[in-house]
């Protein structure tokens, strides 16, 4: 008994290591609603995926109403910190939203939740709703995943139906039921609204989806170069992110690793998750998971930050460019959108490209002084506010588009 209790322990400890806390916590959650000696209920889990109908309350919709549907969240979510910026940049602008979690499993009161965000992210007005019972009518009903996307097709409440689309969701997965199920979500006829311009083009190449590209910006009160400590200590930043398959974490490795030999006074920083668990060779600092209004600081201090994006581009590259430190990431397409050799140094996704990369930035001063002066002012002409602006472009273009439609 004591036997498999350890190996479950063990289980979740390794999924949670790999896949990141959120993820082991519902894989927990589901056998415990399981039990013991039962069936895997395939239909409980997926049932959300077949055709229903989810009815509004009665009444108008009034203009500029949003109800967002989102999964439910935890403290230090990219992908909801970008969710909620927005709303409360709209809210700034005059809207109204309210957020909708279907599928509440970090949070199981709405007050409370509504406080969570007010406190961690921003302090939003907008109500929060748990469940999908008695949701309002609306104006724009907003899916920001693929899940929340079944919900948005169902719910019959709303005048236009979007997808803001953060990053391309079915590439989250092995090839299976769940990515072709998240894949199936581009063809639901939603107007999409995607961060940055890859997306835009892929969805509306590949899926036929009305798309409308907005930008990345920088919280520039935040993200700062800040005084170098000890300017003669070559420094390199890695954004260590094992849970997350697209951010290459395993590829990083061998490129500082390659950087460490040729180069063996360079020290490394890693940040974005706990690596205790993993044998990394060359002297390093661990971070681990870094509070928000400690990055400046922690970016500032470095010569080279290594980003990798295998999906679509991360906020990262800006962030630590507005700090000072100069950007080495991968090329392709979905990074291209947003970087160019004339901010960044781009390689192909190789170890030995990378650590070519970095190690000429390391070695080239002058260079790497040029670089991060222009990716500085690049990065500090990317505002939230304008972001925000095309954000409600993109509201405007939805509702014209169906004006025209209906006509």
């Amino acid at each position: 008994m004591a036997l498999n209790l350890s190996k479950k322990i063990w289980r979740v400890k390794e999924m949670a290591r790999k896949e990141g806390v959120f993820a082991a916590l519902r894989a927990v959650v589901r056998r415990l609603r399981q039990g013991p000696g039962r069936y895997v209920d395939v239909f409980r889990h997926y049932d959300f995926a077949l055709p229903y109908v989810l009815p509004a309350q009665s009444g108008e919709a009034k203009p500029g109403t949003l109800l967002w549907f989102i999964p439910d969240f935890n403290v230090g979510s990219g992908g909801h910190l970008n969710i909620f910026r927005t709303i409360w940049h709209l809210e700034q602008m005059g809207y109204a939203s309210s957020i909708v979690i279907g599928k509440p499993v970090m949070h199981h009161d709405a007050q409370e939740a509504r406080e969570a965000i007010r406190k961690h992210f921003f302090p939003l007005q907008a109500q929060v709703l748990l469940g999908l019972e008695d949701l309002p009518p609306c104006e724009f009903s907003i899916a920001t995943g693929w899940d929340t996307a079944y919900t948005v097709r169902a719910f019959t409440g709303a005048r236009h139906k979007l997808y803001f689309v953060q990053d391309y969701e079915p590439h989250f997965y092995p090839v299976g039921s769940e990515s072709v199920l998240a894949q199936n979500t581009y063809s639901f006829g939603f107007f999409g609204i995607t961060a940055g311009g890859w997306l835009a083009s892929k969805l509306a190449n590949e899926y036929g989806m009305t798309t409308h590209a907005v930008g990345f910006g920088v919280e520039l009160e935040r993200y700062r170069r800040l005084p170098r400590r000890e300017p003669e200590i070559r420094r390199v930043f890695f954004y260590a992110r094992p849970p997350t398959p697209r951010r290459a974490f395993e590829i990083g490795l061998l490129v500082l690793n390659a950087v460490w030999e040729r180069m063996p006074d360079v020290q490394f920083v890693l940040a974005g998750w706990d690596t205790a668990g993993y044998h990394i060779p060359f002297p390093h600092l661990g971070c681990g998971t870094v509070a928000l209004d400690d990055l400046p600081d922690l970016y500032s201090q470095c010569d080279v930050a290594l980003v990798l994006s295998l999906t679509n581009a991360s906020l990262l590259p800006l962030e630590l460019m507005a700090s000072g430190c100069a950007v080495v990431s991968n090329r392709g397409p979905n990074v291209e959108w947003l970087l160019n050799e004339d901010v960044a140094t781009l390689a192909e996704s190789s170890p030995e490209g990378l650590a070519d990369a970095v190690c000429d930035l390391l070695q080239n001063d002058e260079r790497r002084h040029a670089l991060s002066a222009r990716a500085e002012k690049f990065a500090r002409a990317q505002t939230w506010d304008m972001v925000a602006k095309d954000f409600e472009a993109a509201l405007l273009h939805a509702r014209t588009q169906q004006q025209v439609e209906a006509s």
